[in-house]
């Protein structure tokens, strides 16, 4: 598994409210994608930023989603350029339904 993070600068002025709207539109987008197992939208007032964290069955899945579409509805909607970090991630714990997603055992 892969967790990608994308980041944006917002636009200045622009509200948590409206920042929490736009990121309402794209909602029915990811939760229909068939590669995406989880995302959890950011908001940093503090430092105007915006994005979110993609956990990926793989990076070429990421890269594929977040391509030339996606970072032209970024720049529309936020007015800047997407960043993205990737990072392995062998172990996933979801406390609520408690399952550990773990690449060993899936590979065992």
């Amino acid at each position: 598994m892969i967790t990608e993070v994308v980041t944006f600068k917002l636009p200045a002025g622009m509200t948590r409210e409206q920042v929490v709207e736009a990121f309402r539109k794209s909602v029915p987008i990811w939760s229909a994608n068939p590669d995406l197992i989880r995302k959890n939208y950011l908001y940093d007032a503090a430092r105007g930023l915006g994005g979110g964290v993609y956990l990926w069955k793989s990076v070429e899945d990421a890269r594929r989603w977040h391509g030339d579409a996606f970072r032209k509805r970024v720049a529309d909607t936020f007015g800047s350029e997407p960043t993205f970090t990737y990072y392995d991630t062998p172990i996933v714990i979801d406390n609520p339904t408690r399952k550990v997603s773990d690449d060993a055992a899936a590979t065992a």
